[in-house]
């Protein structure tokens, strides 16, 4: 049994902020932001939350695949940035498709998405679900110090998400999916509080030159254990889709591996970094041309230290 994409959708906030837009006594501008991360603009919630955004991602991807809520019997939710302590953003998007089965919230921070979806994969491929949906959704505005031009700036809004269905006698499906995580670079990248600490979300905190160096060396390990168990070379790569944080960090993963910058997709000019909602968001950005590919593969890295590959072959 293999879990195979039949179904891509996303969703953004209305207010859309450029560089120019930001509050001027950030004391940053356009040129600051672009040459050191790439990023032209970033998507606001206001009256959106999370959930709302992921509900939005999973009807569209539903619509897309021709599938209808009901047949949903397993939703799983990257995210850090929930509408409540609990219940989980997965609850409330099962409600608000009119779902049934199982849902629950995955934290991976940034890795969130890639973590859901080798979750998701062994559901289906253990025969405990027949459809599932995927989704990395975040509010991450909401937790940025707006008056920390050093970090505000990276962050955006967005959800996205895919169908995964269960179907047999097919090459098609994901191939190959590896997590991990290293506890021991937890102090890195963090928020300032917590339910348990300060009983305020906090917010975002990182080192940001031990992120990108962490990032890069993942990114590419990464990629060539995933090339190596999977008996491949990169020219069998049609698109690498990594998580969207820094257009250097996927710059400098581009020359380490020595391929054509055509070959790995970047919209982090469009929505900064969403968080666990890049890689689908990335996804949904070419979902009428995606499935002209073959072989396509994910790459995440996030808080904790998480990280993650996967592979997936499309129809």
């Amino acid at each position: 049994m293999n879990s195979v994409i039949v179904g891509i959708g996303g969703a953004l906030p209305k207010k859309c902020v450029t560089n120019f837009e930001l509050p001027a006594d950030l004391d940053t501008s356009d040129e600051w932001i672009s040459t050191r991360t790439g990023i032209k603009q970033r998507h606001i919630a206001e009256n959106e939350t999370t959930a709302s955004l992921a509900s939005e991602a999973a009807k569209k991807a539903l619509e897309q695949a021709k599938i209808s809520a009901s047949e949903v019997d397993l939703i799983i939710v990257g995210t850090v940035t929930g509408d409540y302590t609990f219940p989980s953003v997965a609850t409330i998007v099962q409600k608000n498709l009119g779902s049934k089965g199982v849902a629950f919230d995955v934290s991976a921070a940034c890795s969130g998405f890639v973590y859901a979806l080798s979750i998701a994969d062994s559901f289906i491929k253990t025969g405990k679900a027949k459809c599932a949906l995927v989704i990395g959704a975040e509010t991450f505005s909401r937790i940025v110090d707006w008056k920390d031009r050093s970090s505000c700036v990276l962050f955006g809004d967005g959800a996205g998400a895919i169908v995964l269905r269960a179907e047999k006698n097919t090459d098609c499906g994901v191939k190959y999916c590896k997590i991990s995580s290293d506890g021991a670079y937890a102090d890195y990248l963090i928020t300032s509080g917590g339910v348990s600490t300060t009983q305020t979300s906090g917010f975002v905190k990182m080192q940001g030159r031990e992120v990108f160096k962490f990032a890069v060396e993942k990114f590419y390990d990464s990629v060539n254990e995933l090339l190596r168990e999977n008996n491949m070379t990169l020219d069998d790569v049609d698109l690498i889709v990594p998580h969207q944080a820094n257009s250097r960090i996927i710059k400098k993963l581009t020359e380490m591996l020595g391929i054509d910058e055509n070959k790995v997709l970047v919209t982090i000019d469009k929505h900064a970094n969403t968080s666990a909602a890049s890689i689908p968001l990335a996804l949904n950005e070419v979902r009428d041309t995606i499935f002209s590919k073959k072989n396509i593969v994910l790459l995440s890295m996030g808080a904790g230290f998480t990280w993650g590959a996967a592979l997936i072959k499309l129809r």
